[in-house]
């Protein structure tokens, strides 16, 4: 299991709903671990290579599970915070993000759950959300700050050429 880069076509595909809840039993040690190693707060399945909609997070408070998750409800204030992504190594840009999110997901046993996030917390759970649907933090850049990154990110797409080979 290893961090898949920008480029890389599973990082732009809608992830599948869970349905194998052992399977998450297996691999979320796995996930937590490459995670804390690399640094992150969060990290969703589809970033190491497995198109399905859960991901790991630890906003400071413990780690966490989160699957099959919907946003419910959410603030109409915005609020512009500094993110980053570890399949986009060294960028790092402002982006407008929900100040609270109101999610309802399954633990990963399974279980139902509804939770409210605020602040950092709603950023990571927006963050990581978009994942599971292809959307990367990114996106949510003007084209103005895009443009600005257009060599970096065709840096980050040589070296996952590069590590292909």
């Amino acid at each position: 299991m290893k961090i898949r880069l920008y480029g890389d076509p599973i990082l732009r595909k809608k992830a599948k709903i869970v349905e194998d809840f052992e399977y998450i039993q297996q691999i979320k040690e796995d996930l937590l671990k490459i995670m804390y190693l690399e640094d992150g707060v969060g990290l969703a399945a589809p970033q190491v290579g497995i198109s399905l909609r859960f991901f790991a997070m630890d906003d400071g408070s413990g780690p966490l599970i989160i699957v099959n998750p919907e946003i419910i409800e959410h603030s109409q204030e915005k609020e512009i915070g500094e993110e980053g992504c570890l399949s986009l190594p060294g960028i790092f840009e402002d982006v407008e993000r929900y100040k609270w999110v109101k999610l309802r997901y399954q633990d990963e046993y399974g279980k139902v759950q509804e939770k409210l996030f605020e602040g950092y917390s709603a950023r990571i759970v927006q963050h990581e959300r978009d994942h599971l649907d292809g959307i990367l933090f990114i996106d949510h850049l003007p084209t103005s700050v895009k443009r600005r990154l257009s060599t970096e990110l065709s840096k980050i797409m040589r070296m996952r050429m590069e590590e292909k080979k």
